[in-house]
């Protein structure tokens, strides 16, 4: 695994912009209010504009300008894809599910709020993104709006993110193998960057072959970012991460370091940004932002 060091300039560059446009985007769609329930509304604000990377709005916001989309249309699937996954941090914290008091360096949702607030909080982020993609200035196309709101139900139901989840938990109580692992990730974490990838290609009405390269790259990328996960989990600074470490080790978490061992699991990661990269090749060199964006997903600290 190449040595530890920040995303080249031009990449940190446009993933600061995007941090920064998917943001205005949020706030818009979460807007400040004085109803009787804005606690809810503070909760949910304070889930999804509390830091973070937006790895994914990246992704659709990259994939989205390989076929030319309007912007605006790219930044609100983005801000969609991460009220999903936003819900899923708030409700992995929870008791219940991780007990983590930290997420991004500061208090958990439930924390800073209560259970009873994140828990919903959670579910209302969860409906907003489908609110969001079904709505018309997403796209005025109604089968793209269809086939948006299909692909993130799939990627975020049983069959993906939440199934995901459940694996973990059983992962606490039994051993899996490399292959349990790697179909629990693909669940958790690789249906919705595939999704955030494909949105791009969706809005672009892009031809099927684009479409799967996108879907592919994404799958390894996902990979190459949970072996990383699992790898800084056991080697990484608590104040650079914001959480603790070890601390999938001490919930008996199966990870990718415990079934291949720390150094097998580095090689890993490599293997699969290298191969993320190669799906690329359909686009003749034209995607060379996703191209840098794995190789820093290898190096990454946080």
């Amino acid at each position: 695994m190449p040595s530890p060091r920040e995303a080249p300039k031009s990449l940190q560059r446009k993933m600061d912009e995007v941090v920064e446009a998917v943001n205005k985007t949020i706030a818009k769609l979460l807007p400040e209010t004085d109803l009787p329930e804005d606690k809810l509304f503070e909760a949910m604000r304070y889930g999804t504009m509390n830091g973070g990377k937006r790895l994914r709005p990246f992704l659709v916001i990259q994939a989205a300008s390989l076929f030319n989309v309007d912007s605006k249309r790219s930044r609100r699937v983005a801000a969609a894809i991460e009220f999903v996954h936003c819900y899923s941090l708030i409700h992995d914290d929870l008791p219940a599910m991780d007990n983590s008091d930290m997420r991004r360096g500061k208090p958990s949702t439930h924390r800073a709020f209560d259970e009873a607030t994140a828990t919903l909080a959670g579910d209302a982020l969860l409906a907003l993104a489908f609110q969001v993609l079904s709505d018309p200035a997403t796209h005025e196309d109604p089968r793209v709006r269809i086939e948006l709101v299909a692909k993130l139900a799939e990627a975020s139901g049983a069959h993906g993110l939440c199934g995901g989840q459940m694996l973990d938990l059983l992962g606490e109580q039994e051993a899996f193998d490399v292959g349990t692992i790697s179909r629990l990730q693909r669940m958790k974490t690789g249906k919705l960057m595939a999704f955030a990838c494909e949105a791009g290609a969706i809005l672009g009405k892009s031809d099927e072959p684009h479409r799967k390269a996108l879907c592919n790259y994404a799958y390894d990328l996902g990979l190459a970012f949970q072996v990383t996960d699992d790898v800084l989990d056991v080697e990484a600074d608590p104040e650079v991460t914001g959480k603790p470490a070890n601390q999938d080790a001490a919930a008996g978490k199966s990870t990718f370091v415990k079934a291949l061992g720390k150094e097998a699991a580095k090689m890993r990661a490599e293997m699969l940004a290298a191969q993320a990269k190669r799906h690329l090749k359909v686009f003749s060199g034209h995607a060379e932002t996703l191209e840098e964006l794995a190789d820093y997903v290898l190096s990454r600290r946080a």
